[in-house]
């Protein structure tokens, strides 16, 4: 297994706030309605709850509850596939922004 990809911590240098850009600079802030925000909690939270159980079914805690699905057969075509890591991926799509703002 290969190691995990190193996660990018964003700190404040010597503590001071980063320059404040202009407001058209800035892209329009995301809304998001109350429905949307449960949506996401409810789902959030199912699978805190799933990861909690595969966890518990691993260290034989618990003989019922969710199996994780592996391929008997893998599919030749994905041989080669790597699953994408979106926190790093979102931190690239964030630092390009901070590059092309300045």
């Amino acid at each position: 297994p290969a190691s995990p990809a190193q996660k990018l911590v964003f700190n404040r240098v010597n503590g001071k706030r980063p320059h404040v850009l202009p407001q058209q600079v800035l892209a329009p802030e995301e809304c998001y309605t109350l429905a949307h925000e449960e949506n996401v909690r409810f789902v959030y939270e199912a699978w805190q709850q799933v990861e909690q159980q595969l966890d518990g079914s691993r260290s034989g805690e618990s003989a019922c509850g969710p199996v994780q699905y592996v391929e008997k057969t893998p599919n030749p075509g994905l041989k080669n596939f790597v699953p994408i890591d979106l926190e790093e991926w979102w931190a690239q799509q964030f630092l390009a922004k901070i590059e092309n703002c300045s």
